[in-house]
């Protein structure tokens, strides 16, 4: 997959996909939706598959004070839009210029005249535009106006009609129900980062821990979590680990803290993704550090059983 970032002076070659257009935080199963029919249009046209999103994502260019909120990071959604077919990943840089075009202007600046796109397909619900007054049925009337073809993904829900969206998935998280954030995004959800220095307490406990930053990731619900985590050499090690601030033994900023199970090794530098299987339980401070550590052997032993369910 090819990564083109803006739309201004691009090659004839690079012109001419046919695209799904969102900002596809999570890359959920709605989203894999629209870009499964971006595919369809791609191989009736002989076209290239491409996917039309922003950086940074346009709400936090709108409300840059508000909390964490993302799903994936930008190398997370690269890698889910390969596994996916997509040839190319157009980022768009949300700015002033891009805030202030019109719904008609984007099209024509933007999809048309940049891009070259033969066709695009977009969410039910898609908003483009200052005002973000633009939505499917205008973007399918500038379509045939500008030259290109588009069609408006149905809404994705589960078998009870909940609607599957990126905002149902973090409020999964947010409530500690890391099944139902998978359930909606089509796997489970996961935290990638440095592995960072740490105050080395767990390893003087007994419980060694990879200590990861939440970055700009959604804060699912503090507590314990049974995981999975992918090494840097791809092997996948369970573990039982903290969101938290650490209450017991002087708080600090929320953070990743993973105990790999039946794992010795160095990761201080380099990159681990942990998986979020299922919530044990929530944070607490306990009143000794023995007791903490007799709940950190009972929450490792429920986590391997657990997980070795499957």
């Amino acid at each position: 997959m090819r990564t083109i970032r803006g739309w201004r002076g691009l090659k004839p070659d690079d012109k001419g996909a046919c695209v799904a257009f969102g900002s596809f935080d999570g890359v959920h199963l709605g989203h894999q939706r629209v870009i499964h029919l971006a595919q369809t249009a791609a191989r009736k046209f002989g076209a290239p598959l491409g996917v039309v999103s922003f950086e940074p994502h346009p709400w936090r260019w709108f409300h840059p004070d508000d909390p964490p909120f993302l799903l994936t990071t930008a190398h997370q959604q690269a890698e889910r839009f390969a596994a996916l077919g997509v040839e190319r990943s157009y980022i768009l840089p949300f700015d002033d210029h891009l805030a202030g075009l019109s719904a008609e202007d984007f099209a024509r600046e933007a999809l048309a005249e940049g891009l070259g796109v033969r066709h695009v397909v977009v969410g039910f619900d898609a908003s483009f535009g200052r005002g973000r007054t633009g939505d499917g049925d205008l973007l399918t009337a500038l379509g045939q106006q500008l030259g290109f073809g588009v069609t408006i993904a149905p809404a994705l829900a589960d078998e009870t009609g909940y609607k599957l969206s990126s905002t149902a998935a973090r409020r999964a998280l947010q409530l500690g129900d890391p099944r139902a954030a998978a359930e909606i995004l089509g796997r489970p959800f996961a935290i990638e980062g440095v592995v960072r220095q740490g105050r080395r307490l767990g390893r003087t406990l007994g419980f060694p821990t990879a200590n990861v930053a939440l970055g700009e990731y959604v804060r699912p619900r503090l507590g314990i979590y049974a995981t999975r985590t992918r090494l840097p050499d791809g092997r996948v090690v369970d573990g039982v680990s903290s969101i938290g601030e650490n209450p017991t033994v002087g708080a600090v900023e929320a953070r990743l803290e993973v105990y790999l199970f039946d794992f010795d090794g160095d990761l201080y530098g380099q990159t681990i993704e942990t998986e979020l299987v299922e919530f044990l339980r929530q944070e607490k401070k306990f009143a000794t550090v023995e007791l903490m550590v007799q709940q950190i052997e009972a929450d490792a032993d429920r986590a391997r059983r657990l997980l070795a369910g499957g």
